[in-house]
């Protein structure tokens, strides 16, 4: 199978995903760059970190949007995690073991 019809498969399968189980499965992926650059340095620990700082971010939005229909203590918990995960993030040599966890805890809920 060549790129494009190995793309389109993939495509196709996460159309037919409830949304749910896609947010899930982008939170997996980002946690498996995060588990990955536990033991590495360098562009792929950095590459690692921002990628989840852009799922926070998103997710942030999300939450904040006048049409997210979650309940208004889910959001207001699920911004005040986020904005402790950011925080960790801001460090110089942020505990990825922890924004494993917690993306971990977010994915298992999600299902």
């Amino acid at each position: 199978m060549n790129m494009m019809h190995a793309r389109r498969a993939y495509q196709m399968t996460r159309q037919a995903m409830d949304p749910r189980e896609q947010e899930a499965d982008v939170f997996r992926r980002v946690t498996g760059a995060l588990k990955a650059a536990l033991e590495k340095d360098g562009i792929a620990r950095a590459r690692a970190i921002a990628d989840n700082r852009r799922l926070w971010i998103a997710l942030d939005a999300s939450l904040r949007h006048p049409a997210n229909q979650l309940p208004q203590d889910t959001k207001v918990t699920m911004i005040q995690v986020g904005r402790t995960v950011m925080r960790e993030m801001e460090n110089p040599a942020p505990d990825l073991a922890f924004l494993i966890e917690i993306n971990e805890q977010l994915t298992s809920g999600l299902r």
